[in-house]
């Protein structure tokens, strides 16, 4: 099957978990507590668990230290796409707490969500490696400037502690299980891979269910957020697809570093913004425009440069 139709089947997968968080929110069966609680479940088990899993299954030492060049490629895209953030934000004439949050939504990808599930789909043999070395400047960019704009007057400091978080541990487990050869009892490693699978789904069911908790028109009338969709997620995309061509990488680095940068706005950023007191309503509609556009401008980025 072509990367395309891979990818496509993927979105389909997305749409179908989607609806059905809407449904169970619509239908009593889960309410925004609920909700919160499957989110919480993802961020600090399921997701962590498929991270570590997945790349002790198929990385050795040789491929770990061969991909290491990803640190830099990683570097490349954020410094491009904070540059990018401040533009788009200057553009449509944002001001204060807005613009910061704005800023943050155009420079983080929901990696976690929906990267994870289509690289590891259109790779299943390397690109749970691609992902591990990805979250490390992933993670040191999202509670280092990630803080600072989702902060309120942009008065966010940096806290070390917040680096010790479980994807941060799980990718530090990995690439330890990985350069020390070790294996896992068989039973431990089947009940792992079991755990990590629930990720993918849970994840978009909860964002669906938030999505069937919120007031969709108030936020479809932001044109700004469909400046990050157009912009960052399309057109920018295709010219840092262009510009990675310019450096020597396998075209499975390149595929992959182009599809994260097309992933929509991280949901994360929703759950900084209300933990330090700023606009995090504002944060969950461009999650939602984003994630929507994502469903038509993710497989026309790979069609494109397929």
């Amino acid at each position: 099957m072509s990367t395309f139709w891979i990818l496509l089947e993927q979105i389909g997968l997305f749409v179908i978990y989607i609806l059905v968080g809407v449904l169970l929110v619509k239908t009593k069966v889960l309410n925004r507590d609920t909700v919160e609680t499957i989110s919480r479940f993802v961020l600090k088990l399921a997701l962590p668990v498929m991270i570590f899993s997945n790349t002790i299954g198929g990385v050795d030492r040789d491929m770990l230290f061969q991909s290491a060049s990803i640190l830099g490629y990683t570097a490349l895209m954020y410094l491009c796409t904070f540059s990018l953030g401040k533009g788009l934000a200057a553009l449509f004439r944002l001001e204060g707490e807005r613009s910061h949050i704005y800023h943050a939504l155009a420079m983080f990808g929901n990696i976690g969500f929906m990267g994870i599930p289509i690289i590891t789909s259109i790779f299943p043999e390397r690109g749970m490696l691609y992902i591990s070395v990805f979250t490390i400047v992933d993670q040191l960019t999202l509670w280092t400037v990630g803080v600072k704009l989702t902060t309120p007057s942009g008065k966010g400091k940096f806290n070390p502690k917040k680096l010790l978080n479980p994807c941060t541990v799980a990718v530090a487990l990995a690439v330890a299980v990985v350069l020390t050869g070790l294996r896992l009892p068989e039973l431990l490693g089947t009940a792992l891979e079991k755990i990590g699978a629930t990720a993918t789904p849970l994840a978009m069911i909860y964002l669906g269910g938030v999505f069937g908790c919120m007031d969709i028109r108030r936020y479809l009338r932001q044109k700004e957020f469909y400046g990050i969709a157009l912009l960052k997620m399309l057109l920018f995309l295709l010219v840092f697809y262009q510009l990675l061509g310019l450096f020597p990488m396998a075209e499975e680095v390149h595929l992959t570093m182009t599809l994260l940068t097309a992933a929509p706005s991280m949901s994360t950023i929703v759950m900084m913004a209300k933990s330090s007191g700023s606009d995090g309503d504002y944060a969950m509609g461009g999650i939602f425009v984003t994630t929507v556009c994502s469903l038509l401008t993710l497989p026309l980025v790979c069609w494109i440069i397929q």
